[in-house]
């Protein structure tokens, strides 16, 4: 097999159809056909189920797959570090980002990164660092910055900081000391990060936390975005959990009090990527960038 026949079958995975790779790789849709064509009687093997409009991967395309992307994205890879040692300062990197990236890093980050080298296209993607993980797993994305515990399976993981997780309340009384999970369940609370629920990494460890008790957290409402949970905060609709960094934003709403956990609390940061994988220099750089960013911003007693 070759690269140019794998690159033709992910970009038609990709693509869901001959035509979308072709216009993809600026070639005519006989010569992705013909690509495939080769690459299954090489194999003797049929790789899609022409069926409908839209290719359906068959089992051998689907083992094919991890395979094929991993060893198109490192040809990519490959190209880019090369046109680096040329100087040329182009191509495009995805990184994928925890949920709260812009109170840590994200807007200094790509300012400084942008204009060191303002001809690479930089893509940062995630919602949540559950998306991230999958992105980074399956080749989406070349590397990302999550928060832990993760499933590290095919991944290698770099921690960086910590990040202590406060409690929020309306109510003064609430968050005078530091609280116990079980004054938590106590009153009505409010969780974001909805559609990934107790596979976010911070909700797991408050779940675990009320398991090590015996106690069931049950939110009263859930909303998918950490605004929206603050905003019902601070209308006294329940009580949230936050960390620290984000309580010294300016957004943070004046009303809402916060305290510790009687049991200190922390989201850990970490890079990931996938296990034996290649960098390109272009997102080296970016990581270097991102971890100095987040040990500047620190305390001594959160950086790992």
């Amino acid at each position: 097999m070759t690269i140019s026949q794998l690159r033709a079958f992910v970009y038609s995975v990709d693509g869901g159809s001959f035509t979308a790779a072709a216009e993809a790789l600026g070639v005519s849709q006989p010569t992705i056909s013909a690509l495939i064509r080769k690459l299954e009687e090489h194999h003797r093997l049929p790789l899609f189920i022409r069926a409908g409009r839209r290719l359906s991967l068959t089992s051998a395309g689907q083992e094919l797959l991890g395979w094929a992307r991993q060893i198109v994205e490192s040809s990519v890879r490959a190209d880019e570090a090369l046109i680096e040692l040329r100087g040329l300062q182009r191509g495009s990197i995805s990184l994928g980002v925890l949920r709260n990236a812009n109170f840590y890093f994200l807007s200094e980050a790509v300012e400084q990164f942008q204009r060191a080298r303002p001809q690479v296209q930089l893509r940062l993607f995630g919602q949540n660092s559950f998306e991230v993980v999958e992105g980074v797993r399956s080749g989406r994305l070349e590397a990302g910055v999550v928060v832990l515990p993760v499933p590290d399976d095919e991944l290698e993981v770099f921690p960086l900081i910590r990040d202590e997780v406060l409690w929020a309340s309306i109510h003064p009384e609430r968050v005078a000391a530091p609280v116990s999970i079980q004054q938590i369940v106590e009153h009505p609370v409010v969780l974001y990060d909805a559609s990934y629920s107790w596979n976010d990494p911070t909700r797991r460890q408050l779940s675990e936390r009320a398991q090590e008790h015996g106690l069931r957290l049950e939110p009263q409402v859930e909303v998918e975005y950490l605004e929206a949970a603050l905003d019902l905060v601070a209308r006294g609709v329940g009580d949230t959990m936050v960390s620290r960094a984000v309580t010294q934003g300016e957004s943070f709403p004046e009303s809402i009090h916060v305290a510790p956990f009687d049991e200190p609390m922390y989201d850990t940061i970490a890079f990931i990527r996938r296990r034996n994988s290649v960098l390109s220099p272009a997102i080296i750089e970016l990581i270097d960038l991102i971890s100095a960013l987040l040990r500047k911003r620190a305390p001594e007693d959160a950086q790992l």
